[in-house]
This record gives C-alpha cells, sequence and structure tokens, in this order.
C-alpha cells in the first residue's frame, strides 16, 4: 500500500498532512483551554465563571434592578443565549436558577420569583413560568461597569461587547464559592462569611505581609448557606486553606425535644451543604428497613419553611448521642466537603490557592478597578471643567454672544477668534436652549466649577499616592461589611464549629436494645430468632422434609459464629435475624455460603473467647473468637481444608486437655497445651488413623471428667482417663463402655 504523500491532491492545496499523535494533541489541548478558562473554573478576581457573568451582564442591560421589576427568565436566558453566550438554553437556565437558590449560594445573585426548587432535590419550573430581577449582591459586583472599570472584549459574534470581568465590591469567589470539573483538574470552593472575608481583606491591606493563619483569625472557615456544625479539627482546616487543598467535616444541627412522660425525639433543623433532604430521608429509611440502625424507629418530615426532621428512637432509654452518632456514620447526615481552590488567576492561569493568594488576587483587581475609574471621573470632570469655562464666558458676554449666534454666518468660528474658545466651549454654547439663558447664573456655575477643582485634586491625590488608594478600598470594604455583614437579614454566620466527638466507635451493644432470644437452626439452614428463651424440648415446626438442627439461647445484642465445611467462618448479627413468626430465611441469603456447603456449627461469639477447630483429616488447632470476626458476608477463613476434607469440629475451649474420638471409636486425651493458637492455618494432627477419620473433639477439665447419657437415659460420667492419656497424634484406645453410639460428645 502506499504512503498518504502518494495520493493525488485533488483539494486545492487546502488539505495538511501531519502526525495523528501531533493532530490530536493539538486538537485536545486546544479543547482543554477551551473548557478551563471559558467554562469550569471561575475567575479570582470576580469569583464568577463566564456564563454566570453573561447572565449577570445581560439581566443589568434588561434594567432589571433589585427594586424593579421582574422578567420572565425565558426572555432572560434567550438575551443571554442570543447576544452572549451561543450554548444550549437549558445549560443557562440551569445556571441562572442556581444563582437565585437560597441553600446553593450563600449570597444569592438573583431574586427569582416562582418555583426555583428547593432543598428537597425538586427541580425548578420551566423558564416560561419563573421570573427574576437582580439582588443587591449582584448589583455590588458590577459597580462601576459604565466608568470604564473594567476591560470589554467582543461577544462571539462581534455585534456587541462584554466585560471580561466584573468590578467585584465584594471578593465573591470565597463568599458564593464555586464548583466545576475542567480536563485534567477541578475547583471546588466552599462558601464564607461576607464579613469575615472583608475583615481580613481590610487586615491584609494594613498588614501586606500577614500570613494565611493570622488572616484565620477573622476567616473562621467556610459559612454554608445551609447551616450545620464543622467539626473539623482546626489545625487541618489551617492546613487545607494554607494549602488550597483540604476536606471538611460538616455535620447537621440537632436537638433533642422532650414529649413528656419520659418520651423524646430527635429534631434535625439543618443539614449538610449540598445535601439533598428527599434523599437523605430515603436513606435513612432503608437503614431502619434494613435494621442497621436497630434503635431507630421512624424517621418522618415535617418541614414548612424550615428544615424539621423527626427521628423516633425504638425507646425512650436510647442514648440520644449514640443514636446520632450512628446515623451521621451512616447516612449523609454527616458530609466531608472536599476542598480545592483551584481558579484562574488573571483570567488566564489555573493554580490552587492559598486563602491569601485569593484575597491578595481580589484586592490587586480592586486596586485596578479604582485607579480606572478614577482616571474615568478624572477625564469626565475635566470635560465638564472645560464647558462650564466657556459658560461662564459666554455669561460675561451674553449680549455679544447672541449678537455674533444673530448675525453672524459662522458664529461658531467668530465665538472661537473674538473669546479664545475651544472647539468644544463653542460647542456647547451654540447647542445651548435660551430657555437655560436664566438659570445661568455666575455663582452657580462658578460653585460647580469649584467643587469639580477640589474633587479632580482629589483624585489626582488619589492616583498619585497609593497610600490614599488602599484608604479608599477599605473604606469601601466598610460599606460592603455594612450592607451584607451581620447587621444585615441574612448576614449572621450560619454554620458553627465543635469539637470532634468523642464517640469514635458506636458499639453494637448500645445500638441495640438487650432481649433474649433463642436462635433455631434447621437441618437444611432455615434460621429464625424467637422472642425469650424456650425449653429445648418445645415444640417446633418445620418445613416438610426438614428438621432441627442447631439450637442455642442468646441475646439480640450477640453475634453469632457459624462454622461451615468449607472451612469458613461467618459471623451473623442476632438482632437481623428474621422473626420467629415463620420458618425463618435461608442461611444462604445472609451469606456467601455455596450450595455443597453445609453448616457445622453455630455458636454465640464469646469476646475473649477461644475455639477449638478441627478438620474431618483429624488435623486442628484453637482459635481466637476476637480473630474470627468478619463484618462482610464472605465471612472469614479459618481452616484450611484440602479436598475431600471438610470442616468437622467448632468447640469453646473451656479446660486443659483435649479429647478426641475417631469413626473407629477410639478415643485419645492430651493436654491442650500441645495444640498451637492459629488465627487461620490447617493446624496439626490431633490423632491418628489407619482408615476413616475425626468423629469429635472437645476440652475438658482432666478432674471433672467427661459426662454423657447412657443407653439407660442416665447421665455417665468418667474421670479415670488414664487408659486414654497420651501425646498428641497417637491412636488412642476404644472410647470406654457406654460412650454414645454417634461417636460425638455432649
Amino acid at each position: 500500500m502506499s504512503d498518504d504523500t502518494d495520493l493525488p491532491d485533488i483539494s486545492g492545496g487546502a488539505i495538511t498532512v501531519e502526525p495523528l499523535g501531533r493532530a490530536l494533541g493539538d486538537r485536545y489541548l486546544t479543547y482543554a483551554l477551551s473548557t478551563i478558562m471559558h467554562r469550569a473554573l471561575p475567575d479570582a478576581r470576580d469569583g464568577l465563571k463566564p456564563v454566570h457573568r453573561r447572565i449577570l451582564y445581560a439581566m443589568r442591560g434588561l434594567k432589571l434592578d433589585p427594586k424593579g421589576a421582574f422578567r420572565k427568565c425565558a426572555k432572560i436566558v434567550g438575551e443571554v443565549m442570543g447576544n452572549y453566550h451561543p450554548h444550549g438554553d437549558q445549560a443557562i437556565y440551569d445556571a441562572l436558577v442556581r444563582l437565585a437558590q437560597d441553600f446553593a449560594v450563600r449570597y444569592p445573585l438573583v431574586d427569582g420569583q416562582g418555583n426555583f426548587g428547593n432543598i428537597d432535590g425538586d427541580n425548578a419550573a420551566a423558564q416560561r413560568y419563573t421570573e427574576a430581577r437582580l439582588t443587591a449582591a449582584a448589583e455590588a459586583l458590577m459597580e462601576g461597569l459604565a466608568e470604564d472599570a473594567v476591560d470589554f472584549r467582543d461577544n462571539y459574534d462581534g455585534s456587541e461587547t462584554e466585560p471580561v470581568v466584573l468590578p467585584a465590591a465584594f471578593p465573591n469567589l470565597l463568599a458564593n464559592g464555586s464548583s466545576g470539573i475542567a480536563v485534567g483538574m477541578a475547583t471546588n470552593i466552599p462558601p464564607h462569611n461576607i464579613e469575615e472575608l472583608c475583615n481580613a481583606c481590610l487586615h491584609l491591606i494594613k498588614f501586606p505581609n500577614a500570613g494565611d493563619e493570622k488572616l484565620m483569625d477573622f476567616v473562621q472557615g467556610p459559612d454554608f448557606p445551609t447551616g450545620g456544625i464543622i467539626i473539623e479539627p482546626r489545625t487541618a482546616i489551617k492546613e487545607a486553606y494554607r494549602t488550597g487543598r483540604g476536606s471538611i467535616r460538616l455535620r447537621a444541627r440537632w436537638e433533642v425535644e422532650e414529649l413528656g412522660r419520659g418520651q423524646w425525639q430527635i429534631v434535625v433543623t439543618e443539614v449538610p451543604y449540598q445535601v439533598q433532604k428527599g434523599k437523605l430521608i430515603e436513606r435513612i429509611a432503608e437503614l431502619i428497613n434494613a435494621k442497621k440502625i436497630p434503635i431507630l424507629a421512624d424517621v418522618r418530615d415535617e418541614s414548612a419553611e424550615d428544615i424539621r426532621l423527626i427521628l423516633e428512637p425504638r425507646t425512650r432509654s436510647v442514648d440520644p448521642a449514640v443514636l446520632m452518632e450512628s446515623l451521621f456514620r451512616n447516612s449523609d447526615l454527616e458530609t466531608r466537603f472536599a476542598m480545592n481552590m483551584n481558579v484562574l488567576i488573571d483570567g488566564r492561569t489555573p493554580k490552587v490557592c492559598s486563602l491569601r493568594e485569593v484575597l491578595r488576587a481580589f484586592l490587586d483587581h480592586r486596586r485596578d478597578v479604582l485607579l480606572r475609574r478614577s482616571n474615568f471621573r478624572l477625564g469626565k470632570i475635566a470635560q465638564r471643567l472645560e464647558v462650564l469655562e466657556g459658560y461662564i464666558i459666554a455669561f460675561l458676554n451674553l449680549d455679544r454672544v447672541i449678537e455674533i449666534i444673530r448675525f453672524e454666518d459662522e458664529p461658531k468660528a467668530v465665538l472661537m477668534a473674538e473669546f479664545a474658545l475651544t472647539d468644544v466651549q463653542a460647542e456647547a454654547i451654540l447647542n445651548m436652549r435660551l430657555r437655560n439663558l436664566r438659570k445661568l447664573e455666575e455663582m452657580e456655575l462658578r460653585r460647580e466649577r469649584d467643587e469639580l477643582r477640589k474633587e479632580q485634586e482629589e483624585l489626582q491625590a488619589l492616583v498619585g499616592s497609593e497610600e490614599l488608594q488602599w484608604a479608599r478600598i477599605s473604606e469601601q470594604l466598610r460599606e460592603v461589611k455594612k450592607l451584607f455583614g451581620k447587621g444585615s437579614a441574612t448576614g449572621a454566620r450560619r454554620t458553627d464549629f465543635a469539637d470532634a466527638p468523642e464517640i469514635e466507635d458506636v458499639p453494637l451493644e448500645a445500638m441495640i436494645e438487650r432481649e433474649p432470644i433463642t436462635v433455631i437452626c434447621s437441618k437444611m439452614g432455615w434460621i429464625r430468632a424467637m422472642k425469650g428463651h424456650i425449653a429445648p424440648d418445645a415444640e417446633l415446626k418445620f418445613k416438610d422434609g426438614d428438621g432441627p438442627g442447631f439450637f442455642l439461647h442468646a441475646e439480640t445484642t450477640d453475634r453469632l459464629l457459624m462454622l461451615a465445611t468449607n472451612g469458613r467462618l461467618f459471623t451473623l448479627q442476632a438482632s437481623q435475624l428474621p422473626g420467629g413468626r415463620g420458618m425463618g430465611e435461608p442461611l444462604r441469603l445472609m451469606v456467601d455460603m455455596p450450595n455443597e456447603v453445609e453448616p457445622v456449627a453455630l455458636r454465640v461469639h464469646v469476646p475473649g473467647g477461644r475455639l477449638l477447630v478441627a478438620s474431618s483429616a483429624g488435623d486442628g488447632f484453637v482459635l481466637p473468637e476476637d480473630e474470627a470476626i468478619a463484618q462482610k458476608r464472605a465471612g472469614r477463613q479459618v481452616l484450611n481444608v484440602r479436598e475431600g476434607v471438610v470442616a468437622k469440629v467448632c468447640r469453646p475451649v473451656s479446660g486443659d486437655h483435649v479429647a478426641v474420638v475417631g469413626e473407629n471409636r477410639k478415643m485419645l486425651v492430651f493436654p491442650l497445651s500441645e495444640l498451637p493458637e492459629l488465627g487461620r492455618g490447617k493446624g496439626v494432627r490431633l490423632q491418628r488413623y489407619k482408615d476413616g477419620g475425626l468423629s469429635d473433639a472437645v476440652v475438658f477439665e482432666l478432674a471433672a471428667g467427661l459426662s454423657w447419657p447412657d443407653t439407660a437415659g442416665r447421665t455417665r460420667t468418667v474421670t479415670e482417663f488414664t487408659e486414654w492419656l497420651g501425646a498428641r497424634a497417637g491412636a488412642g484406645r476404644t472410647a470406654p463402655r457406654g460412650f454414645p453410639r454417634d461417636n460425638r460428645f455432649p
């Protein structure tokens, strides 16, 4: 096959040949840069992404002032899409909706009227039904746009211009936060309190070398719109602000509400940021149905304007703190906010910034805005002073000016020549209406001129003095703090701080009401738990063809250990066993036990206890129970068995000697000390066999002996084992007369 360069060029030179890797790389890099700069990352100066900036600017153009009328969101979206943001209308509307949600942004920039969604996770109504206008916070972000405060650029088709960045009277990046995922990078910045941010900026102006730790004396941490309680250690929060990355633990706010007669309930009044209340309730209901939090009886939503989630305990003896700790661990009542302050510096360079770097970028931007507005105002003053000087000359020579205008063919040139006027002054005099002549009083003109000259001198001093510039910025920040600080309706801090809880591991016993139960497992593996301790000889019902297998008394707070023939030990929670009204449920629905595997033993876990486990081949060891606990369905492999060998014995270790009996009815007794203690393994040989294998084994006190029922129904006790005593792995002697025919110890 010929090389690509040998192909005939039929494009007239429009085809360029380059390696595929380079072509894809260049194009993907272009796409990545576009995503980073124009979609996902906010600008450090005004804290906005292009779509949000364009929405606010378009609403300003529609004159949707905070005290003005509302307009349909469809009109706003159409204006944004048609003039500035040539993307999907739904994407623009979603961004608009978020700016209006007081549970999503700390200081909403859009005042919405209609259904703009709620904290339950419900979507906003269609844009043709909702209306919006700007808020005072949005107005503060755009103050100075008409005074050359920022650069403008052409829109996508060159028909309009749009601001590159907004003047931003307050550090909106930290005040409202931001989140986004770009190509190869992401950002996630939490909201903060404006008053704290302004105080930090004022300190940074006064002490330019102040570090992040000192600034955190003013910025305590995030201030989420939904409130909540931050329990992250102070040192971790400081490190997150120093590096720009970290995570912050946030919990719901709750309180205990007394109901009288010793009854109580828990009321959740604030949920963590970005947690949908509807999904949170669903998750808690799932935990109740799955019995993962047995001490919780019910959850219901009584929210109206404010959040009010009711959590009912199973009994009044439950510790509220323990109940909430279990919910914090298993639901979104506690979340982690992963902070990543990745922003665009000067609108071009993505960088993960510290708290100081973000505030510094904002202050430098404010200084640039101040200088541009001051120079713009100086230009306007110079133009007005020039016109005023012309008016004063005209007033002093009013009769001559009127004569020139009436009789001269070229009055403008004559005025300029006779009174030394500039073109602007002459044009202003000629354009002046006759009825304004009565208002041209010399004192009034001179007063306006003197005021403008004074303002001009002040502005010139401001432009020439960095100290005065920072003083003016400090004054502006104090005005912002007064407008949006704790004295305002929404300025008070909503998120509080608390120390990390002392309850790290909630014990199972604390979560479950202790009640006696009887655990019954059939031969076919159907298990159930009946209330109370019933007698072993009580009549029980089983499925046709099934019968009794294991029977033991326990409590709801217990854990059960079940050894299967494949050597795996499974852990069951007694509180999660099915009730005893029916036949129970198959064990295989609760644990991952293959169909060919059968249960060998079922016991109540004793903390600190030990078990003797052994296989049909006669190998075994002592297993510490605490090491055998498995929290997963697959259980834990404790006894290694080869093909053709099964686990046979699982008995508690309580004594000083081990008695082993084989299928050949030979018994061997040896000291328990000869068995190793292992967490997993094959074990060591307990008894030697020529044919057959192990039948049973038990640990007992040699001095107390062993007891078993004889054929007459009487209990026989053997205390003399001299004949059967020997070393481990011996063959043993025939079992004593009267030993049970099933070759098993009681």
